[in-house]
């Protein structure tokens, strides 16, 4: 597998109120999804936009892709897709998860349980017929260069790709940042004292350390359409 054979997937778009922008304007948000093909079989980051309630629906004011019709462009329909990642299971990342009935969807342990438990997220995308979760505790490879790498903050049980390529690695990063150039401050906060840096210094996240050392040639987001690159 090559760096270019992973295609990202546009699902739709929502609009994220001033109240949660920092800028005091509304933003409109981009909602995408990651394929890949993998020595585990082809695999999915993500399923998009899912049906809320009334209140959630007039807060964001969704525009959806289905999952099916982004595949359709690609010549795919969900029968060919072998494994299911979430980033999170917040409903924006799910919607489509009812499709991939008795697929494998890979879930931090500590996700499912808050999901499963708390006013979280949309029950009927979490829990329904054939539902298959592969639960994780922390990091894991799933086959030979597929790493799935707990990336808590946006929700304690976030967790990222890694895919290691013929030609480099990706870093199907997810939330973990809501933009390429958050990724690109945290990833410099890692490296500050390397630079010659002396503190006081920004903390990087825990984990960012661990995913520099896969040497990332890419990294792409659920919700920015920049891709960072080193």
């Amino acid at each position: 597998m090559r760096i270019q054979d992973v295609t990202r997937l546009e699902l739709g778009t929502f609009v994220r109120p001033a109240e949660e922008t920092d800028t005091g304007s509304p933003r409109v948000e981009t909602v995408l999804g990651y394929l890949a093909r993998t020595p585990a079989g082809l695999l999915l980051l993500d399923t998009g936009l899912g049906d809320a309630d009334a209140e959630t629906e007039a807060w964001y004011r969704p525009q959806r892709v289905r999952i099916e019709d982004a595949l359709r462009a690609l010549s795919l329909t969900t029968e060919d897709i072998d494994i299911v990642v979430n980033c999170h299971l917040h409903f924006d990342h799910i919607g489509g998860n009812p499709s991939f009935s008795d697929r494998p969807i890979f879930c931090q342990r500590v996700e499912l349980h808050t999901a499963q438990t708390t006013d979280y997220t949309v029950p009927e995308l979490v829990d329904f017929a054939g539902a298959s979760y592969e639960l994780i505790d922390g990091e894991t490879q799933i086959a030979p260069g597929v790493h799935i790498i707990p990336t808590p903050g946006h929700v304690d049980g976030h967790q990222s790709v890694v895919l290691e390529c013929d030609d480099g690695s990706i870093v199907l990063a997810g939330q973990a940042h809501d933009t390429a150039s958050q990724w690109s401050a945290d990833a410099l906060a890692a490296r500050a004292l390397d630079l010659g840096h002396e503190q006081p210094l920004p903390r990087a996240s825990s984990w960012m350390a661990r995913l520099l050392e896969f040497d990332p040639k890419q990294v792409v987001f659920a919700h920015d359409a920049a891709v960072w690159i080193p």
